[in-house]
């Protein structure tokens, strides 16, 4: 077999190799991703509905998945936005600015909504979203 031949055929394996996996990382499993606990797919209580109000935004830097942010849209009180609070861009923390109801990175300025959104780069990807909801006086995000 010459090498070239041999190229090809490991190239084709690695590849079939990686075929399940990404056809299993693009399906759905039917459950919502706003739920987090202890096992993935549940929630986790990360602050309280007091918290919430009296800071504008609920950080819990220990979530399970990592960091996470949670605020009010702006437009409707009831909605909550839970995000990864990491800059996509590079990996710095970023703030949660009350006044203009938006994340800023403190490492080169780009800004995100309150949902994640990308509003200004040099960033190219927006926060990852977290479902949230409130259950009694606990603010509830789910863990992946």
């Amino acid at each position: 077999m010459k090498r070239r031949e041999f190229l090809s055929w490991v190239g084709v394996g690695g590849v079939a190799s990686f075929l399940p996996l990404a056809i299993a990382a693009c399906t759905t499993s039917g459950e919502s991703r706003a739920e987090v606990s202890t096992t993935p797919g549940k929630f986790e209580a990360v602050g309280t509905v007091a918290q919430l109000e009296a800071e504008g935004q609920i950080l819990n830097e220990n979530f399970k998945n990592g960091a996470i942010s949670v605020t009010r849209n702006p437009e409707d009180s009831e909605l909550l936005y839970a995000v990864n609070p990491t800059c996509t861009h590079q990996g710095c923390l970023v703030d949660w600015n009350g006044g203009e109801r938006k994340y800023i990175c403190p490492c080169h300025g780009t800004e995100y909504s309150p949902d994640g959104t990308l509003l200004k780069g040099p960033a190219e990807e927006n926060l990852p979203p977290y479902l949230v909801k409130i259950e009694g006086d606990q603010v509830l995000v789910q863990a992946i």
